[in-house]
């Protein structure tokens, strides 16, 4: 049978477009469909414009710094306004650029919903398509927990486009998003409270470092409502839909608020997609079940990024994309490798990691060394702003390989990619040692730590 394309894909955000592009450059014919936007989460609603504007919000602590070393600064003033405006215009040309490299590399989009009607056919729109090959990269949406007024509550998407800056902004939620907007949203000025299920921000990571990060958030500003929970939302605005609002704890609590936005995690874009149709089934966390190719249950159908639930990055995206066309179109065949992969949270501080965490490394490898150091950083001496690094390196005791590699502070995601190589290459800790570090930074603090914890020894039985 002649289909229209030897592959269409139903996404066109970072790993649908990574993959279609490939895939056309090893010369397929490949259609492209999206019902919204071209860039996907990381591009329109996620990564870029929540980083900028995390810029946008730091630069009030760099005011305060300027003055110790000598600049007088005015009382400065900021516009909610401005920064929102700027950061969707660059969203804007991002969207440009993604559709032109599209064009650039022959892909044909169709702009609409695709909806599989068997193994080849999708409909999108009007119009009925058949393909070979399809993959299916249709990524994520934020969650909102069913509670009376949970539609009064915004989630990171509508975030970038509010009219203005709230006064007061409830977050509700502990992970990358909610502590990144906590930072953003304190940093600009408004009073934001962090409301917890647990005791501590960002749970799956290496526990000394979120106990760091969460003691900052707290130091800086930001209340932290440890062990709490949200059981309804109240609007006292005359319409009965806007704020100021009432926020009820399950045990009989209450606080107001200007604005309540939800950031308790993500679920993967399965529904109305027609899986069903072509024989492509779910996991039991409701994801797309794939191989270790990224192919799905249907033998003709494949599934990456956010969709599949495996490791929810850009990066990892792209590369899952970037792997299955080389594997189906360039006589390449390679596997995504989901180890070692290097993260970072953008929030204030900072923190960024690759490998395993100390928990994990003992129990996995039983005898490990820790070194760790925590420092003010010389701009702070002078500026005199209260706010530490941190840093730390897990070592197999037994190969004296690196395990993990972590760091809070400024510029973590920025060191640690450069370190994420080292280790992915195998460096032991006398790589390290024998590297002369550069003087005066906070990178060389990885390349001087000569003495382990005294704790770092435990066997495999005591970690367990």
């Amino acid at each position: 049978m002649a289909y229209d394309y030897d592959l269409f894909v139903i996404g066109a955000g970072s790993g649908g477009v990574r993959a279609s592009r490939i895939a056309a450059t090893h010369g397929a014919r490949v259609g492209i469909c999206e019902d919204y936007r071209v860039g996907g989460t990381c591009v329109i609603r996620g990564c870029v414009p929540k980083k900028l504007l995390m810029y946008g919000s730091k630069f009030a602590h760099e005011f305060e710094d300027a003055v110790g070393f000598g600049w007088t600064v005015q009382p400065p003033t900021h516009s909610w306004a401005t920064l929102r405006d700027n950061v969707n215009k660059e969203v804007d040309r991002l969207n440009a650029v993604y559709l032109r490299l599209l064009d650039g590399a022959g892909v044909k989009l169709h702009m609409g919903r695709g909806r599989l009607m068997d193994r080849h056919t999708i409909q999108v729109g009007e119009e009925t398509i058949t393909a070979g090959k399809i993959l299916i990269a249709t990524g994520g949406h934020p969650v909102i927990p069913s509670i009376p007024g949970c539609e009064l509550a915004i989630t990171s998407s509508e975030a970038f486009h509010l009219p203005e800056l709230p006064k007061r902004i409830t977050i509700v939620g502990a992970g990358y998003i909610a502590v990144e907007f906590a930072g953003i949203f304190n940093g600009l000025g408004a009073k934001v409270d962090l409301v917890l299920r647990r005791d501590r921000v960002l749970r799956g990571f290496d526990e000394e470092c979120r106990t760091f990060v969460h003691e900052a958030l707290r130091e800086s500003g930001i209340r932290m409502r440890t062990e709490t929970e949200i059981g309804r939302i109240v609007a006292r605005g005359a319409d009965g839909k806007s704020g100021p609002f009432e926020v009820h704890t399950p045990l009989g609590g209450m606080f107001e608020t200007d604005c309540v936005m939800y950031a308790t995690g993500r679920a993967p874009n399965t529904s109305g997609i027609g899986l069903e149709k072509a024989g492509v089934q779910l996991n039991k966390a409701g994801a797309i079940a794939v191989d270790e190719w990224s192919k799905t249950t249907a033998d003709n159908i494949w599934a990456v990024g956010d969709v599949t639930d495996r490791i929810n990055l850009t990066p990892v995206a792209l590369m899952e994309g970037h792997c299955f066309a080389d594997t189906e179109f360039g006589k390449k065949p390679r596997k995504a490798n989901h180890h070692d992969v290097p993260s970072a949270v953008f929030c204030q501080p900072e923190m960024a990691n690759v490998g395993l965490t100390e928990e994990q490394a003992k129990q996995q490898l039983g005898e490990v060394r820790i070194y760790t150091a925590a420092f003010r950083p010389m701009k702070y001496t002078i500026s005199g702003r209260h706010q530490r690094t941190f840093m730390k390196l897990i070592v197999e005791a037994a190969t004296d390989r690196v395990v993990g590699i972590h760091m809070v502070g400024d510029d973590a995601a920025e060191l640690i990619q450069g370190l994420a190589v080292a280790m992915k290459a195998g460096a032991t800790k006398a790589h390290f040692d024998a590297t002369v570090g550069i003087h005066p930074t906070a990178g060389e603090e990885f390349v001087t730590m000569r003495t382990a914890r005294a704790d770092s020894a435990p066997t495999r039985a005591a970690a367990e």
